[in-house]
């Protein structure tokens, strides 16, 4: 078992120059960021935080519909690039933040409230579920809409390396009585997509992933 923090930077600096090129991680980009978008608020969100951005394959299909959005990853590698997507193409309302918001205090040095909340596979890799939906329920203003993307429950080897200590996916029904417990309400799942890969046992196994949404209350 690897003694590495599960925000191990090194493992996705190491792949940033080549994520891209990832048909299955592009396929699986794109439905998720359609069923983002599909879910969004009728009001378009004025402040919008995505954690877990990597290279933005999500985040330049849904900053177009935010006034504004802060982009944050633990990589400086997965920025770099998606830094260099931004300044290429111009784009004005992403700012990106290099931060570990697992880590105790780092919250505080994001501008919120946020009424726009998203990530994809990226809750995953966080340890504490509970407090980290907790946290993100402080960052959000009243009415705000959380949606994340992330795997079903699965066999423990979607990851290729074994070493690598992450929750494998999610029971729907726990994380809905995770993010009710955190605060959050009208909780709802959807199958965003479904992933088909071989595993390193070297079987095409079908990793469903879900979306779910909630909602900060007013009150």
């Amino acid at each position: 078992m690897s003694d590495r923090k599960w925000t191990d930077k090194q493992r996705f600096d190491s792949k940033a120059s080549e994520w891209d090129a990832n048909a299955v991680r592009a396929a699986l980009a794109d439905a998720v960021a359609r069923a983002i978008i599909a879910h969004l608020p009728v009001n378009r969100p004025e402040n919008g935080l995505e954690f877990g951005c990597g290279t933005g394959l999500v985040t330049l299909r849904v900053s177009p519909l935010l006034d504004r959005l802060t982009a944050v990853d633990t990589s400086d590698g997965m920025l770099v690039v998606l830094n260099e997507k931004i300044s290429a193409a111009g784009v004005p309302n992403v700012a990106t933040r290099l931060l570990d918001l697992s880590l105790s205090g780092t919250a505080s040095q994001l501008e919120g409230p946020f009424d726009f909340v998203f990530s994809s596979m990226t809750l995953h890799h966080i340890p504490d579920t509970e407090g980290f939906l907790s946290l993100l329920h402080g960052l959000m203003a009243p009415g705000g809409t959380l949606a994340i993307a992330d795997l079903d429950a699965e066999d423990g080897l979607f990851h290729e390396d074994a070493s690598e200590k992450v929750h494998h996916g999610f029971v729907r029904q726990r994380l809905k009585e995770q993010l009710e417990q955190a605060g959050f309400g009208f909780v709802s799942f959807i199958t965003a997509h479904v992933v088909e890969k071989k595993t390193r046992e070297g079987q095409i196994s079908s990793y469903p992933v879900f979306l779910v949404t909630a909602v900060k209350p007013q009150h």
